[in-house]
């Protein structure tokens, strides 16, 4: 029998557990849509939402899935939370992969607020140079406080542009080593970083640079998640599912 496997992704290792799954089981990636170029997959792909929680239960009825895996970014709370609604009305059942955050070391001068709203406010009253390292659907915010010269990098362009007098736009894919990072922003003569605590390696490059440099960073804190069965790596969470797909004569049941 092939197990049928719903992998909601958007990350990298949303990728590489679809091309590792791959191999034993029929896997289909679920991608939000929101990168308009998305690296290419290597899976079947599903782009855009699904209408919900009641959207998403319909979708696993009609097409028969064995398991949903929640691989989603660790910020992308709203589908999280509907994954997990969506497996308890339809009893598929389900697993998430969720990265650790990283955690603050000596050297680091990190400012932790609850919402992107906060991180504007932390920035204070003084014009700064500060890079917002958020993803493009969370810089609008920052329009409340047009006295910052912002770097802004993103995937995909930036549209509209920010209300603001100075901001400077970079379009990259990361991953982002540590010493690129620290050229950026020292070219940039940045003075505060604003980013999200994504945890992972890919991205911990400007972290680390600005520890470096005595930069400050404001760090949004992750939102709670569901809980739900859930492993910290790709390979831990393949095992898991490895376990769910082995035949139960296999496993002495």
């Amino acid at each position: 029998m092939t197990h049928r496997i719903l992998i909601l992704g958007g990350t990298t290792e949303a990728r590489q557990l679809a091309g590792k799954l791959a191999v034993r089981a029929s896997v289909t990636l679920s991608l939000a849509g929101r990168t308009e170029s998305p690296v290419v997959q290597g899976v079947p792909v599903r782009s855009g939402g699904f209408g919900g929680a009641e959207g998403l239960a319909a979708y696993l009825r009609e097409t028969g899935n064995d398991l949903m895996i929640d691989a989603t970014h660790p910020y992308a709370a709203r589908i999280s939370a509907n994954a997990a609604q969506a497996a308890r009305l339809t009893g598929v059942p389900i697993l998430a992969l969720r990265r650790p955050g990283w955690e603050p070391v000596k050297g680091d001068r990190w400012t932790l607020v609850d919402r992107t709203g906060e991180a504007v406010q932390a920035l204070g009253p003084a014009p700064r140079r500060v890079f917002l390292a958020l993803g493009r659907q969370e810089v609008a915010a920052f329009e409340a406080a047009p006295r910052h010269h912002y770097l802004i990098r993103s995937v995909d362009p930036v549209e509209p542009k920010l209300a603001v007098p100075d901001a400077s736009y970079l379009l990259a894919r990361g991953p982002f080593g540590e010493a690129e990072e620290r050229a950026l922003l020292e070219k940039h003569r940045i003075d505060a970083v604003v980013s999200k605590n994504s945890g992972g390696a890919a991205t911990y490059g400007k972290i680390a640079a600005a520890r470096a440099l005595g930069i400050d960073v404001v760090m949004v804190r992750r939102p709670d998640l569901p809980e739900v069965p859930s492993a910290e790596t790709v390979d831990e969470l393949a095992a898991m599912v490895d376990h769910f797909i082995e035949p139960a004569a296999e496993r002495g049941v």
